[in-house]
């Protein structure tokens, strides 16, 4: 299966619950590379790259373990760019 890059921003109540440690930590189950990270708008942005189903699997792991302060989600699936070697938090 073919790698794929999505931009994923999640809105709610996502910054200052160590949502960013959680989706780094959770990332290490899968084959996913990428970062998370805070926006001055109070959002949450992941790049996840990897196949389909490894990031399905991880970003609904995501929302099981952080979907009390997720009010939305958008995600845009983006060209990859395979510049990732492990999953990161940038600040």
């Amino acid at each position: 299966m073919s790698s794929q890059r999505r931009l994923v921003h999640f809105s709610g109540s996502v910054q200052g619950v160590g949502f960013r440690y959680t989706a780094r930590r959770l990332a290490q189950q899968f084959e996913v590379t990428g970062y998370v990270k805070n926006l001055p708008d109070g959002r949450v942005e992941i790049i996840a790259e990897g196949t389909p189903d490894q990031i399905d699997a991880f970003l609904q792991t995501i929302h099981e373990q952080m979907g009390n302060y997720i009010r939305s989600t958008d995600q845009q699936i983006i060209i990859p760019a395979d510049q990732f070697t492990g999953f990161e938090i940038r600040f």
